[in-house]
């Protein structure tokens, strides 16, 4: 039976650098795959959003994704807002699409907006009720879960993995859309955000667990029903 798939990504990118092999394999599967965007992800830097909006949606078109939504919150400062401000749009999307599987961001990365967002996703998605969630993860982001503080109590130790051989080449082509911004996303390798990292993370996952690609996640939830 085909899933119902939200992602949840604080920034235009994360979704694409994070589990883009991994949404584009839901979308092969028949999934119906919907991406929530946090917030601009550029007013830290500069005013111009509209291309980064743009990028995203060209982005998750390439992984096969027609379904993106837009918070619109302020980039790099999500840790000044009520958490509730964080949890509203969240919950929304979660009951609006019926979301059976929900990813999110890492609760140990580097970023201030992705802790962020953990935090009011696991809020969002408590189970009790009518939630709909049945499986939830935790994805990781290059330059920011690699990058976070090296304690074990916010170590990404993932157990989950997607093997994303067949998707990799729609990862970064993605990946590879967030060029065509005010300021590209897109960095020289060595950078963890070049083109050329994006295949040797993919690579390093999928080495890791016997296979040539994968992306990697930590489970926070997963519930199986009778029925």
């Amino acid at each position: 039976m085909p899933k119902r798939v939200l992602v949840i990504a604080a920034h235009p990118d994360d979704e694409t650098y994070g589990m883009g092999g991994t949404i584009a394999w839901h979308v092969r599967r028949g999934d119906n795959v919907t991406v929530l965007i946090m917030t601009d992800g550029v007013t830290a830097r500069h005013t111009v959003t509209a291309p980064q909006e743009a990028a995203a949606v060209n982005a998750c078109a390439i992984l096969g994704v027609e379904h993106v939504r837009f918070a619109r919150l302020a980039d790099q400062r999500l840790d000044s807002l009520p958490l509730l401000d964080l949890i509203k749009p969240i919950t929304a999307a979660v009951n609006e699409l019926g979301a059976q599987i929900v990813y999110t961001h890492h609760r140990g990365d580097a970023n201030q907006d992705h802790r962020a967002i953990f935090a009011a996703t696991l809020v969002a998605i408590r189970p009790f009720g009518a939630c709909p969630v049945e499986q939830a993860y935790s994805y990781e982001v290059a330059s920011s879960t690699e990058w976070g503080a090296p304690f074990a109590e916010t170590a990404f130790v993932p157990t989950h993995f997607v093997e994303i051989t067949s998707t990799l080449e729609d990862k970064v082509r993605a990946a590879a859309a967030y060029s065509e911004t005010y300021q590209s996303e897109v960095k020289p390798f060595p950078h963890p955000r070049s083109l050329e990292a994006v295949r040797i993370y993919a690579q390093q996952r999928g080495v890791s667990v016997g296979v040539p690609a994968a992306e990697a996640f930590v489970p926070i939830r997963q519930l199986v029903k009778e029925n």
